[in-house]
């Protein structure tokens, strides 16, 4: 989209109404400041509808790119403009969450539009009884079980992407991509 010369927008503020009187006849000086509206008519118009350009659901498209690079969002040009417009949205939150279940839930299916599943706790434990044995050595390996949403099919290439980009280092993520939603048995 360009914000650049809109052929046939108005000026909401005319120069040439705005000249001394001398120039309010003077065919030479109208004619000059109608050229002149034209090249700042868009400005205009941008400036007026500005607060619209930080609202990323309903911002132009090219500015939902520049406001993801605001709030650190992944803005893949592959997606749809919603789905671009809806991770920026949820940026900060997602930001809030980063390095847990929660998260990575969460990131999943914004960027894939899929339902997903984390079991393990990545080898964090912990004891809330001051003097007491340390607990087990637990597991360092995360499972993240992942499933369609629609009948689009899950593309692991893309979710273990994500998931490497999203656990902590010092996790181990496993990815299994299911056809539907695990059983109780298998959460």
């Amino acid at each position: 989209m360009s914000r650049a010369a809109v052929p046939g927008l108005p000026s909401r503020y005319p120069i040439g109404e705005q000249l001394p009187a001398l120039y309010a006849d003077d065919d030479f000086a109208q004619r000059f400041t109608a050229g002149l509206d034209t090249v700042l008519a868009p400005v205009f118009a941008t400036l007026d509808n500005l607060p619209s350009y930080f609202d990323p659901g309903v911002a132009p498209a090219d500015f939902v790119a520049w406001l993801a690079t605001w709030v650190g969002a992944v803005d893949d040009p592959r997606w749809p403009v919603e789905q671009r417009r809806e991770a920026v949205i949820h940026a900060v939150e997602l930001h809030r969450w980063r390095g847990t279940g929660r998260g990575l839930v969460e990131g999943l299916r914004l960027a894939l539009g899929v339902h997903a599943v984390v079991s393990g706790d990545g080898g964090a434990v912990w004891s809330s009884t001051a003097g007491a044995d340390l607990p087990p050595e637990p597991s360092a390996e995360v499972l993240v079980r992942v499933w369609p949403d629609g009948e689009a099919p899950v593309d692991a290439a893309r979710v273990n992407e994500i998931v490497r980009a999203m656990c902590p280092v010092h996790t181990v993520c496993r990815v299994e991509v299911l056809p539907g939603p695990p059983t109780d048995e298998e959460r």
